[in-house]
């Protein structure tokens, strides 16, 4: 790595955190020759390709994944940083997993598992658009599966 400012090889790390909401390390460095200052994020790259319902495949984005869970929390108790957690939480699954693929559907009943514990509204939001319901039943069916009350 090369200091943006003067391109010089020789740097020293002054500062080290986590930036838990980027999945990254941010580090705080300082040039040995022009003595400025910068900050880089280091993270780990995850490579894995989404197989999609038409047979194509994408790499897997976190934001994509951040949109849907945002559309489906919207008006419920979690909130965006909770949002940004359970994304998290799945790239760190996908990294364990250590798979190079992973189906829409696949990913889509991860996320479900995650959220069936947090609210039962984006569970079913989520559910819907992940499962594609042909009919009633197949709704009726997803709701079955929520605890309720008394169960917890």
């Amino acid at each position: 790595m090369k200091c943006p400012f003067c391109q010089y090889e020789g740097l020293k790390v002054t500062d080290s955190r986590d930036a838990a909401d980027m999945n990254a390390i941010r580090r705080r460095r300082e040039c040995l020759q022009c003595s400025k200052r910068f900050t880089t994020f280091e993270t780990v790259e995850l490579i894995v390709q989404v197989k999609k319902r038409d047979g194509t495949y994408e790499e897997f984005q976190q934001h994509k994944l951040i949109n849907g869970l945002t559309a489906a929390c919207r008006h419920t108790k979690i909130s965006h940083d909770q949002i940004i957690a359970l994304t998290t939480q799945m790239t760190y699954r996908l990294l364990d997993l250590q798979v190079q693929q992973i189906s829409t559907t696949q990913l889509g009943e991860m996320v479900m598992e995650q959220l069936l514990a947090l609210d039962p509204i984006a569970y079913i939001r989520f559910a819907c658009v992940y499962r594609r319901f042909k009919d009633l039943k197949e709704l009726e069916e997803a709701i079955k599966i929520i605890p309720s009350k008394d169960d917890a």
